[in-house]
């Protein structure tokens, strides 16, 4: 096994008080959500979109 230190990494962080440890952000991401398309209307949708939104399930 080589380690290679080729750059920066993940590394995984203890979170005291939780169950799961958690991972630094990769390097070359941003911790910012995605933001939304500037498209969203429901023409640029698929076909079948703005029949699914209009239409319940029975249960409704």
């Amino acid at each position: 096994m080589s380690t290679d230190d080729s750059g920066p990494r993940q590394r995984v962080v203890r979170v005291p008080g939780a169950r799961r440890a958690r991972l630094t952000p990769a390097p070359g991401t941003s911790t910012e959500p995605a933001g939304t398309d500037e498209d969203d209307s429901p023409a640029a949708a698929g076909p079948n979109d703005e029949r699914m939104r209009r239409e319940k399930p029975p249960h409704y």
